[in-house]
């Protein structure tokens, strides 16, 4: 198919890349922040940092919330290089030359539309840190509740990718 290259270029730099990404994000680091601030606030040191007069969210969230929003961007552009060449090799199975499919992707893919995919990609860093320390500082029940505070932030936050997806996908194309 002569279209190949451009429909894998589009649909990775548009969504595939930053929401798959994300997704992964939202299982693998979005449960670890769940985890570790959970851990800390059933062991209470939150409170204790508290009680020594430091403020929690500038100490334990802040610094985690700028990671997930800085590290998805890149992130998602490895995914998208890795993605259309993962394209390449297959269409190279069926038949289309690389440089066929290589030329029909910079034909298509323009930089406006790999703006507009890794700009979503900040708000679901931000989205799934924000989800992760939400359910780990909220956790209580001691081990048990650690457990279920880390399932819910991997649910909500994988869930919360999607939704916001679709509505940052509206903004930009009303944009």
């Amino acid at each position: 198919n002569p279209y190949t290259g451009s429909f894998v270029g589009l649909a990775f730099v548009l969504e595939l890349g930053p929401v798959l990404t994300a997704v992964v994000l939202a299982g693998r680091v979005g449960a670890g922040i769940s985890a570790e601030l959970g851990s800390m606030a059933v062991s209470e040191q939150v409170d204790a940092i508290r009680a020594m007069g430091a403020d929690p969210v500038q100490k334990l969230v802040l610094p985690r919330m700028l990671a997930a929003t800085l590290a998805l961007p890149m992130l998602a552009m490895l995914a998208n290089i890795l993605g259309v060449f993962g394209g390449m090799l297959i269409a190279g199975q069926n038949g289309i030359s690389a440089s066929f499919y290589y030329q029909s992707v910079i034909r298509t893919v323009e930089l406006a539309d790999l703006a507009n995919g890794l700009v979503k990609t900040f708000f679901f860093g931000w989205i799934i840190a924000m989800v992760g320390c939400h359910m780990g500082l909220r956790t209580q029940g001691g081990t048990v509740g650690v457990g279920e505070s880390t399932t819910r932030a991997v649910v909500v936050g994988s869930i919360a990718v999607f939704v916001s997806d679709f509505f940052l996908t509206k903004v930009i194309l009303l944009l």
